[in-house]
């Protein structure tokens, strides 16, 4: 269990040893950063919980694979509807839950993304946490602790899962994309295995803007917006692109305190383009008012 999944170790451990003693808990509450595994953790507990021969590694009992098939009848994962989880998806839920299991001896629901629960489902799905049905397990996996209510989290057993260390990163990219990322680089996935993925063809973009931001101070305004060129030419992926920019900028300002008058301008940058801000604008004011701050 877990073989395939880099870091959080007191997690899996944890998990491991309650399936071992037999003490399984009704309610989780996974937390944590998106991209470092979370539901990959959910769904390697509920395949171990719901094996019929308490496998730790491949099996083919019944269970295992409808699992592998993701057929099974006593396993389902919740997702958002649009941008949030719905009321009637918990009432569904409620529903089905209540049925004795199948094949297995549990029954497990998984809700990704469960942060995004309305107030009014979070509020109905309490009903189900105080009073589960003995063969019951209830996963909410989230990035965002504080958009549960407190009802809610007080009836979950909450795992915090960590950001992936910097060296794991490094051998799981050189691993699987032969790949290999300079230590600088590597903040660029801010202990995301996800983030990694998703941006492992866009590190040499990535260190093009590391070097204009260390630039700042150096070159005339005409230099920074050439050197900006991926900025303006990753509208689709500009929001990592600034929470990479604060990160050099707070790595920057150890040198220089001015450095950290940059991240306000970049959090005004990324409300003006949420208010549907004229793009290419943004971003001339984004680089002018930090060559300004810094020079």
């Amino acid at each position: 269990m877990f073989n395939s999944i880099i870091g959080n170790d007191k997690v899996k451990n944890y998990l491991e040893a309650s399936i071992e003693n037999g003490k399984t808990s009704h309610s989780y509450m996974f937390v944590g950063i998106e991209g470092i595994g979370k539901r990959l953790v959910a769904m390697d507990f509920a395949k171990r919980v719901l094996c019929l021969n308490e496998s730790d590694g491949d099996c083919s009992c019944k269970s295992c694979l409808e699992f592998k098939s993701s057929n099974h009848p006593d396993f389902n994962v919740i997702e958002p509807d649009g941008n949030s989880l719905k009321i009637e998806q918990v009432r569904e839920l409620q529903r089905k839950i209540q049925e004795k299991p199948i094949i297995s001896n549990k029954k497990i629901y998984i809700i990704d993304d469960a942060e995004k629960m309305t107030t009014e489902a979070q509020n109905c799905l309490l009903k189900t946490l105080e009073e589960p049905p003995e063969f019951a397990i209830l996963i909410l996996v989230g990035s965002n602790e504080s958009l549960f209510l407190d009802t809610i989290k007080s009836r979950c057993i909450i795992l915090h899962f960590d950001k992936i260390d910097n060296n794991d990163l490094k051998d799981f990219l050189n691993k699987n994309f032969e790949l290999q990322v300079k230590d600088e680089v590597l903040k660029i996935f801010q202990g995301s295995i996800g983030k990694a993925i998703e941006l492992k063809d866009k590190i040499e973009e990535y260190e093009q803007i590391g070097n204009m931001l260390k630039q700042l101070n150096k070159k005339d305004m005409l230099e920074i917006i050439s050197m900006a060129k991926p900025i303006y030419e990753a509208k689709e992926e500009i929001y990592s692109i600034l929470e990479y920019i604060n990160v050099e900028l707070l790595e920057l300002s150890k040198e220089n305190y001015q450095f950290t008058k940059c991240i306000e301008i970049v959090e005004n940058t990324k409300e003006r383009l949420k208010n549907n801000g004229n793009y290419d604008m943004c971003i001339d004011n984004l680089l002018f008012n930090m060559w300004r701050e810094v020079n």
